[in-house]
């Protein structure tokens, strides 16, 4: 059951932050998934507001939820967190913006080998879960901003 847990969380993780291979899948199609979104937007484009936020301070976000979810899963307890600090972001030059995404792809491809080492207890199915969810919703989020973005210019 444990391995078929992993193997399930980690497809759908994959298909959140890398996309499905070949044609459309779950909830994602070609080309939108969420590393893929993000590497099509500059740093200005990342910094466009839309609602009071910014594309940027979303893939930030994922980036510091990813990070805690990875604490959890090797330690057994949530670390402290500031969520407020993860959507401080308005704007970024180019470097931050790469910076930004690096840290992303860092705690992604992180999540992906700590789901196949954990032990699976209650804590950690609700924390691969939940991480994965949030995921989904964030990639959501970030789809309907980049529209904006596009159809702004």
């Amino acid at each position: 059951m444990n391995h078929l847990l992993a193997v399930a969380v980690n497809e759908r993780l994959n298909e959140a932050f890398e996309g499905p291979r070949g044609v459309g899948s779950m909830f994602t199609d070609p080309n939108t998934a969420i590393l893929e979104t993000l590497e099509q937007l500059s740093s200005e484009e990342a910094s466009m507001s839309f609602h009071g936020t910014t594309v940027a301070a979303h893939a930030d976000h994922t980036r510091f939820y990813l990070w805690g979810t990875n604490k959890v899963l090797k330690k057994g307890k949530q670390p402290d967190m500031d969520w407020g600090e993860s959507w401080r972001i308005t704007s970024v030059n180019e470097t931050q913006w790469n910076r930004i995404q690096d840290g992303l792809k860092n705690e992604y491809f992180t999540l992906m080998k700590n789901i196949d080492s954990v032990d699976w207890n209650t804590q950690t199915i609700n924390e691969a879960l939940g991480s994965l969810a949030h995921s989904a919703y964030h990639l959501g989020a970030i789809r309907q901003m980049v529209k904006s973005v596009k159809d702004s210019q």
